[in-house]
């Protein structure tokens, strides 16, 4: 029987047994994001998420901020959930990556909208992403972006079963941003385990 896809508060461990797998699964985590962080441009970078990265976030937010009701974890896991992928889907966390306020009052007033401007392009295929609604409720401004977004990236059966037949580019064909890179074979074959159940 496979895994649930969501998680559920029996996955999330209490901060004592978090403790003593943490290295082992901190460890696991920065080596599956080398397949999932892809940067594309000098400013754009994309987290492709999935069970695991999101439950190491919900556990690195329950020890920082010392989050021990079923309570409190439930109301992370009901914000998180929704950006684990379905198959079919990919999620992804879009981060605008600026260091400097110049940067920051530069860049995030240009870039409204980009949260609707990645895509990813394979075997003739062009997959636009969308926000993730909630997030996109609390995140979207008219005259200014955020610098994290949640989007989503719908396939059809068709496209699942295409992926990976040939080089797959993701983009940000945003007016003020215009950027693309190929993905690694690793990281190909590492999405497909989201696309396919």
């Amino acid at each position: 029987m496979s895994t649930p896809r969501k998680l559920v508060l029996d996955d999330i461990a209490d901060l004592r047994a978090y403790e003593r797998e943490r290295d082992e699964f901190r460890a696991h985590i920065i080596a599956l994001k080398k397949k999932r962080r892809i940067g594309v441009g000098p400013h754009v970078t994309l987290v492709f998420e999935n069970r695991d990265t999101i439950r190491f976030q919900i556990q690195e937010m329950a020890r920082a901020e010392k989050i021990l009701s079923d309570e409190g974890i439930q109301t992370e896991l009901d914000v998180y959930n929704k950006v684990i992928p379905e198959p079919g889907t990919l999620s992804a966390t879009l981060f605008i990556e600026l260091v400097t306020d110049a940067e920051l009052r530069e860049w995030l007033p240009k870039l409204v909208g980009i949260e609707r401007s990645i895509v990813l392009r394979f075997a003739g295929h062009e997959v636009r992403c969308r926000p993730e609604a909630d997030h996109e409720a609390q995140l979207t401004r008219d005259e200014i972006t955020a610098s994290v977004h949640y989007v989503v990236f719908e396939l059809t059966p068709e496209q699942v079963a295409d992926w990976g037949h040939g080089p797959v580019a993701l983009a940000v064909d945003h007016p003020a941003y215009q950027h693309s890179t190929t993905l690694s074979d690793d990281t190909v074959a590492e999405l497909a385990t989201d696309l396919r159940a």
